[in-house]
């Protein structure tokens, strides 16, 4: 009896001590957020951060072709409609296209595409460039199955790229104008 009576206070012991280290880990969570809070830290998508202060204010250069519209459309869903246009992004796209997978009858049976964005912000109003600055990625997608998947397949892998690049440029746009602030 006396050998279980043990085992039961090491077992109390035990897990008073593990609820003991969540509420360690609980008042330190909460003090070192207060601490961020404390040294100017404000999220960019809260009211009064940079993305914020983005939104519905950038006028993003009118769409060209298939991959400045998919990359113009995610922007603009980024950034909301343009209720008034403070800011001008104007940008240039650059794609190459790369064979990757050979049989060995010399087929192709996957395509890599690197995807290149130089991108300008200007204030409207003074013609002042806020921030220049490019942003690259790449995806690729299967060259093998049906005549309909060789129609779709280089679409949807160019709108993805398109997408990972316009998440890239917002990225950029919200880090630099904010270090400007």
């Amino acid at each position: 009896m006396v050998g279980r009576r043990r085992n039961s206070s090491l077992f109390r012991a035990a897990s008073s001590m593990s609820l003991f280290d969540r509420r360690t880990f609980l008042i330190s969570a909460i003090a070192s957020l207060g601490a961020v809070a404390g040294c100017g830290f404000t999220p960019t998508y809260a009211p009064g951060g940079t993305a914020a202060a983005l939104r519905g204010h950038v006028d993003v250069d009118a769409p060209s072709d298939r991959e400045s519209y998919a990359l113009a459309n995610r922007l603009s869903t980024v950034f909301g409609p343009t209720t008034t246009p403070l800011y001008r992004l104007s940008y240039d796209i650059s794609t190459t296209e790369h064979a990757i997978g050979l049989t060995r009858d010399q087929e192709i049976t996957r395509y890599h595409i690197e995807g290149k964005v130089s991108f300008t912000l200007t204030e409207i109003q003074t013609e002042r460039v806020l921030t220049k600055s490019d942003v690259s990625s790449f995806t690729a997608y299967s060259a093998t199955g049906s005549t309909v998947d060789a129609i779709t397949a280089p679409r949807d892998a160019y709108e993805r790229l398109m997408v990972i690049l316009a998440d890239q440029m917002v990225s950029k746009l919200i880090t630099t104008v904010e270090m400007q602030k």
